[in-house]
């Protein structure tokens, strides 16, 4: 009885700092110069170690590039990163990525990912949305190391594909899913 109600009060303290966090978030947030930066330098990485995305992207309609996501928690957990929204190659709108999850989970970890918009509706439904929730809406494709050896234009079936990259720190799962994509402006 007195383990589960030292869970319950970690879960709660946990859960409440985790809100807490994202409620200031914004004093946080990069310049939209540091997001390009980054943007342009995940991009490069991406490409250079995965072939597959540099030729998607040539038939791409958009691609919304998050260069650092920050991952933590224990039991209670969340997930934080800025990106950007790049069409033929130009940025038009920034956006922030945020995620809880309350489990059986512990540790810290830093990665980035990039969703190619194949299709100009699923790009609209993105740039009308007062908030995408990643998993509602449009189908979404995670592209592995394996799948991008065989991805070509010719395979492409979805509207969306997602390449996470840059994994560093130890936590167990990696999923995009329940993430919440917001627009946002950062100072200039």
């Amino acid at each position: 009885m007195k383990r589960k109600t030292l869970i319950g009060i970690v879960s709660l303290i946990s859960f409440i700092a985790f809100v807490g966090w994202l409620s200031v978030e914004p004093s946080f947030s990069a310049t939209a110069a540091e997001i390009d930066r980054q943007v342009d330098e995940a991009l490069a990485k991406l490409y250079e170690t995965v072939p597959a995305a540099k030729e998607l992207a040539k038939n791409a309609k958009g691609i919304l590039v998050f260069p650092k996501m920050v991952k933590g928690g224990i039991i209670v957990g969340g997930q934080y990163g800025e990106g950007a929204l790049r069409v033929d190659g130009q940025t038009v709108a920034y956006y922030k990525s945020i995620s809880g999850s309350f489990g059986l989970q512990a540790g810290a970890q830093s990665f980035g990912f990039a969703l190619f918009f194949m299709t100009d509706k699923a790009l609209e439904y993105l740039e009308k949305s007062s908030g995408w929730e990643i998993g509602v809406g449009p189908s979404l494709v995670i592209v592995d190391k394996g799948r991008a050896k065989n991805l070509t234009t010719t395979t492409l079936h979805g509207d969306i594909y997602a390449f996470i990259f840059g994994q560093k720190g130890l936590m167990a799962g990696m999923g995009l899913q329940g993430t919440k994509v917001t627009r946002f402006n950062p100072e200039q």
